[in-house]
């Protein structure tokens, strides 16, 4: 049965009143269809996983490139969507309103707005200014009297500036804002998940693991965490196994590392 729009973002909404869950992130139809037929109860974007699927950078995507994408997706599944929004592709508060309210018209059940500049210099907004973004956001969504999940990132551990201290003030800020949700991508350690779990209680909290971990969902779901995103972690898996196989050709003239497990019959299958 297929779920409308807003069956989705009720969906979503409980998913993240208790226990935990995997939010793990295709870029295409296809890799969105997959982890539906996987068992996942929702998904979310990835803007690096899109851009490259483009041939471009993360952070190359402009807003209208990325609101045909959250179209897109929302249509390419019956699960519910987060949206990977970046910074609210605005300068000016105004400006973020008017596209997190077009963001929600793709019927998106979730939407991720970051604290990061892309200026190496001064990777991070000031905290005031990052705040505004938020609030800006929960305006929107008030405004479209939708009920669109608002996720508050810090993104210092990401962009070079690992100050747990300041990860935690930016998301406690953020929380007061109006977000929903609170990420801090880049954390790693039990004690950093711990103490930002403890820090924005009792609202829920987005864990990353876009790399080999030892942290398992079940040892995240002790220490708190509500939900666990990839990243572009599945988005790099799929480009490794093709640049190692094209790779190989290109050296060899051979074509043995098209060895492959899965095959035409079972990539159709899948997708009849």
């Amino acid at each position: 049965m297929k779920n409308s729009v807003d069956e989705k973002r009720k969906i979503f909404r409980d998913l993240h009143k208790d226990g935990c869950f995997i939010l793990p992130n295709p870029w295409d139809a296809g890799s969105a269809k997959i982890l539906e037929q996987l068992g996942y109860k929702a998904l979310a974007t990835t803007s690096s996983g899109y851009a490259w699927s483009c041939g471009k950078a993360d952070g190359q995507l402009d807003r209208d490139e990325t609101l045909a994408h959250l179209r897109y997706m929302v249509q390419s599944t019956n699960l519910p969507i987060n949206a990977d929004f970046e910074s609210g592709f605005s300068d000016t508060t105004q400006g973020v309103i008017e596209n997190v309210l077009m963001a929600i018209d793709t019927g998106i059940a979730g939407i991720s707005i970051e604290d990061s500049t892309g200026n190496g210099e001064k990777p991070l907004r000031d905290i005031p200014d990052a705040v505004e973004r938020i609030r800006a956001a929960r305006v929107a969504i008030d405004q479209s009297g939708i009920n669109v999940m608002l996720i508050g990132r810090a993104e210092n551990f990401f962009v070079g500036v690992p100050d747990l201290e300041d990860t935690i003030n930016r998301l406690k800020a953020y929380s007061e804002a109006g977000a929903d949700c609170l990420y801090a991508p880049g954390i790693k350690t039990r004690e950093q998940i711990i103490a930002v779990v403890n820090a924005v209680s009792p609202k829920p909290v987005n864990v990353l693991i876009g790399w080999d971990s030892d942290l398992t969902a079940a040892e995240l779901a002790d220490l708190g965490v509500r939900r666990i995103s990839l990243g572009g972690a599945l988005a790099r898996s799929a480009w490794d196994g093709f640049i190692k196989t094209a790779s190989a050709i290109a050296e060899s003239g051979n074509f043995h590392s098209l060895n492959t497990p899965v095959s035409s019959g079972d990539l159709n299958s899948r997708f009849k």
